[in-house]
């Protein structure tokens, strides 16, 4: 009889975490030494855009495969990021009695913002399963100093990862380390920064060999520095001659050293991981640098679009000092690059979107030959959040909650559009079998829901 029992409990616990797997689309293939199973930083665990393990749905509305719809308090434009089995989010929730503020500022077709009351500054950890918020942690409550773009918030800054510790940055108001239960590790403050017409702050850190890396590009000194990730206690900083920018730095690896890659208007550079040393610099690129650069073979691309549009390529087994062309330069472009959302690299292709409205063009990562587009994607619109890739499928979403999913390659064969019943800026994380979208006013976690009979018993098994 006990040889029965065991028999059975074995039989359960092989079969529960199966079960689970299936009713909360955790698969039980992402083991957390796996960083490509996760979503750890802006822009994904490649920093490309791509999920390489992804396989999100290709359908989704309020009503059909949302898996959970969670409601995030106060406003914030940063995205998630996962890992394992908790979703990490910042926001700002205004809190406290409202004071004067300055008459709101024009700079183009939207004006500046100021807050009118004490912000307090959250970072929330959401189960990924259920859509539960673990825990919410306020690291700061202070009115901030100044102003951001009516479509922007003072949360823009998008956390950073590795499993044991999160990582968030609010700018002027402190970077963060928490455990990921939540428990405070260190902070640090920088300063004040000053962005360029008021329009706040947004780049999101990197984390690589236990440095935390902060471009702090604004109308001020700026810099770029490198946090311990253990203490917060600064490992280098090195002056930057730039104006704002916006853009998120990226850690790329050649001939077996790491380097910081920041774009910005004056120059594009690489820096050493290691001593914050400048090891090559390019000419820049427009002003109000806000898309992040890719890499992926040797390559860096980095794009903006403000003033005039402006793409490079550069080679980083040629790139030492200073770089303006030759061997170094792979290639430039000089249309229809991206301003806003930034650009995705799969397979050694490039896409990226016109400024910030859905004219997608697709060229060839070594060469700059246009392989696709321009093209305009369907009813889509102005875009904020960045292009995704998942299972060889592109990710499209505009500001109006619209999306489009095509083939990636080929034709880019148009093969689902969908629909959210609210606004959406932040850019979308990609975890297994679900596609995460913060909007205006929720976090969603879209999958491909099944209602099968197999799905039911999973179900069943799992609750006994």
């Amino acid at each position: 009889m006990n040889s029965v029992r065991e028999i059975v409990s074995v039989t359960a616990l092989r079969v529960l975490p199966i079960a689970l797997s299936l009713l909360f689309g955790i698969a039980a293939a992402e083991p957390a030494s796996t960083p490509n199973a996760h979503w750890g930083q802006w822009r994904g665990p490649l920093g490309t855009g791509v999920a390489p393990l992804g396989k999100p749905p290709l359908d989704w509305s309020e009503t059909k495969n949302v898996r959970w719809k969670t409601p995030i308090p106060g406003r914030g434009l940063s995205s998630p990021v996962v890992w394992g089995d908790r979703v990490f989010l910042t926001t700002a929730i205004p809190t406290g009695d409202a004071v004067a503020t300055p008459a709101p500022e024009s700079h183009g077709a939207h004006d500046n913002v100021h807050s009118a009351r004490r912000q307090r500054f959250v970072v929330l950890a959401i189960d990924r399963r259920d859509g539960r918020v673990l825990w919410e942690r306020t690291v700061r409550e202070e009115r901030p100093h100044e102003s951001v773009h009516a479509t922007g918030s003072w949360a823009s800054p998008s956390a950073v990862t590795d499993g044991e510790r999160v990582y968030a940055s609010f700018g002027s108001a402190g970077i963060y380390a928490l455990t990921v239960d939540g428990a405070p590790v260190w902070s640090a403050d920088l300063g004040d920064m000053r962005s360029l017409h008021g329009h706040g702050e947004g780049s999101s850190p990197a984390l690589a060999d236990g440095r935390l890396i902060v471009n702090w590009d604004h109308e001020g000194d700026s810099f770029v520095t490198a946090l311990d990730a253990k203490t917060g206690k600064e490992r280098w900083k090195v002056a930057r001659d730039e104006p704002t920018s916006w853009s998120t730095p990226l850690v790329v690896e050649q001939g077996g050293k790491k380097q910081v890659v920041v774009a910005a208007t004056r120059h594009l550079r690489g820096y050493d991981l290691h001593d914050g040393s400048v090891v090559w610099t390019a000419p820049g690129l427009s002003t109000n640098v806000v898309a992040s650069p890719v890499a992926a073979n040797g390559l860096v691309i980095a794009g903006s679009s403000y003033e005039f549009q402006a793409m490079r390529a550069i080679r980083l087994d040629h790139a030492k000092g200073t770089v303006t062309e030759g061997d170094a330069v792979a290639w430039t472009r000089d249309r229809d690059t991206p301003y806003v959302p930034s650009p995705v690299l799969h397979d050694g292709t490039l896409c990226f979107l016109k400024h910030l409205s859905a004219v997608l063009t697709c060229v060839d990562a070594q060469t700059g030959r246009t392989v696709h587009g321009p093209r305009r994607l369907g009813e889509l619109r102005n875009v904020y959040a960045s292009l995704v890739v998942a299972a060889g499928r592109l990710y499209a979403i505009d500001r109006d909650g619209s999306a489009i999913v095509l083939e990636f390659g080929g034709e880019f064969r148009e093969l689902a559009r969908n629909r959210l019943d609210e606004e959406v800026s932040s850019s979308p994380a990609i975890v297994g079998d679900t596609i995460y979208v913060r909007g205006e006013r929720h976090l969603y976690a879209l999958t491909t829901v099944d209602e099968s009979p197999r799905h039911s018993r999973a179900a069943a098994i799992a609750s006994q």
